[in-house]
């Protein structure tokens, strides 16, 4: 099991450094009181632009994937439990394994509760870490569901309104 992910996005800068370390450009930046939204363009094979909302408060980061023909998805929104770090100038993430796929209107998934035991039982992730990203998932979880599986509704109704950029991203 590895450790932790850790991802830096460097708002002065226009760039986002992957956990490999990869810098890549980003088209934006924008901070609001509640979190730090980006759009930047992907060399992914699967994918060629990312959008993603890092929320501070809920120890979430919401994604969306602008997939490439032949690998669409059927999800909206890929949402990762984590710790976010605002900064002056960088904000950095610590990926806590869990994620939760969903589809608006539809439901969920939530995926890697076994990675998160097994980096728990390899102490990448101390007790109380592992319960916080338990609890941040199952708060997100029932959020999302009293909303219909609809990520912007639910974070709006917490004074998050989220705005993205149009299918193809620029």
């Amino acid at each position: 099991m590895h450790a932790p992910k850790v991802e830096f996005f460097d708002i002065v800068g226009l760039t986002n450094t992957d956990p490999k370390g990869f810098v890549r450009s980003v088209d934006e930046y924008r901070v609001e009181p509640w979190g730090l939204y980006m759009a930047r363009p992907s060399d992914h094979p699967q994918f060629d632009y990312l959008q993603s909302w890092l929320l501070p408060s809920l120890g979430l980061r919401a994604s969306i994937f602008h997939y490439l023909p032949g690998h669409v998805r059927d999800q909206n929104y890929y949402v990762d439990v984590g710790e976010f770090v605002p900064g002056i100038d960088t904000w950095t993430s610590v990926d806590h394994y869990l994620d939760i796929v969903v589809r608006t209107g539809r439901g969920f998934d939530f995926l890697d509760a076994d990675e998160l035991v097994e980096a728990r039982v390899e102490n990448h992730l101390d007790t109380a870490t592992a319960e916080l990203a338990m609890n941040r998932s199952v708060r997100a979880v029932a959020g999302l569901a009293a909303h219909d599986y609809d990520l912007d509704a639910w974070l709006a109704s917490l004074g998050m309104p989220t705005t993205w950029r149009p299918k193809g991203g620029r």
